[in-house]
């Protein structure tokens, strides 16, 4: 017997807004049988397609404090991962690191943060992988 991952829970203020915006990011969606609203403590968005791990927004007191022990590694869909980055600047994300071209042109990712301050990362499109 093994376990899979039924969701992945992040801690956050306002799990609507935050919600929201996680939405724009992925592309994900409201479960249409349960749709998020502005007052609610927990908030959870979805791949419409059932292919990737649902995500739940849990409102909570405290504020994060220090590094993420569990991020979450983004890959673009498509296009390249400088111009996901900067989509993601437009969206309101934040950079906290930038370590591409640490081992060579094209190589490396970038550390950002969402409008809460939750890190994750954005690595190279699987086109530019090779």
């Amino acid at each position: 017997m093994v376990a899979f991952i039924s969701h992945i829970a992040v801690d956050c203020h306002d799990p609507y807004t935050l919600s929201e915006w996680w939405k724009d990011v992925l592309g994900y969606a409201d479960d249409p049988d349960d749709p998020n609203a502005p007052d609610h403590e927990e908030c959870y968005i979805q791949d419409p397609k059932g292919r990737r791990v649902p995500i739940v927004f849990i409102k909570v007191p405290e504020g994060k404090t220090v590094k993420n022990r569990l991020h979450f590694d983004l890959r673009p869909r498509s296009g390249e991962r400088n111009a996901e980055y900067q989509r993601l600047l437009r969206l309101g994300a934040t950079k906290v690191e930038d370590h591409r071209g640490v081992d060579g042109p094209g190589t490396g990712w970038v550390v950002m943060a969402d409008p809460e301050g939750n890190e994750f990362c954005i690595l190279r499109s699987e086109a530019e992988l090779g």
